[in-house]
């Protein structure tokens, strides 16, 4: 494939610390890993891919979720971060005030012109197609999942993440950011997984004999 595959630390929040999970993800041949965007790089086997700022974004080029939807003013809340913040990537998910096509592009009309970081998993778990909103990303994370569900195995028959697609529709827009796979175990969250390790890995063997060649 054309564009290195890296991923995101919390698949390896099993490992301890970000220097073994740079470590573990440096052993299953992964490019980069995402990690908090306080992480020294200094420290790492890895070089950083996109780092996360959470709960809130800070004004760099890093991402964070979206608020979730249960939270009493989430979406002033949102745009007043975004606003402030106009470097930061914003994930939207199902569970989020921003989780769907049209609600990306209302935020975008109140917040300003907000990138993306565009979760496959997260978007078909909406009943959206990840390729509508790749126009709009400055980081890709996949994982397989289907309607109600963020993450499935890449061997699940109900999963309907299109690599394929995905991969044809970021080669037409000349995408120039970078790839990560994600899976994690956040059973609080309602996402229990458990081998994410295990699961990315396949995501990631799967994807490396597919798309456009480098």
């Amino acid at each position: 494939m054309r564009w290195p595959l890296g991923v995101v630390d919390v698949t390896y929040a099993r490992r301890g610390d970000i220097v073994e999970r740079a470590r573990a993800a440096r052993a299953d041949g992964f490019a980069h890993i995402d990690p908090l965007v306080d992480t020294d790089p200094t420290l790492l086997a890895l070089p950083i891919g996109c780092p996360t700022a959470f709960p809130k974004p800070v004004d760099t080029w890093c991402s964070t979720p979206a608020p979730s939807a249960q939270l009493d003013g989430a979406w002033e809340r949102a745009v007043r971060w975004w606003r402030a913040a106009p470097h930061a990537l914003m994930e939207p998910w199902a569970g989020a005030v921003v989780n769907s096509f049209d609600a990306v592009h209302a935020f975008r009309a109140e917040a300003g012109d907000v990138r993306l970081l565009v979760d496959t998993g997260h978007v078909v778990d909406w009943g959206g197609d990840p390729c509508e909103l790749l126009e709009l990303a400055d980081h890709v994370q996949l994982r397989q999942g289907k309607p109600g569900s963020t993450q499935l195995h890449v061997d699940d028959p109900t999963g309907v993440v299109d690599f394929d697609a995905v991969f044809r529709t970021l080669e037409r827009l000349d995408y120039r950011g970078k790839i990560s796979v994600e899976y994690f175990d956040l059973p609080h969250n309602g996402w229990p997984l458990a081998d994410p390790e295990q699961w990315a890995r396949d995501l990631a063997a799967r994807l490396r004999g597919s798309g456009p060649d480098r």
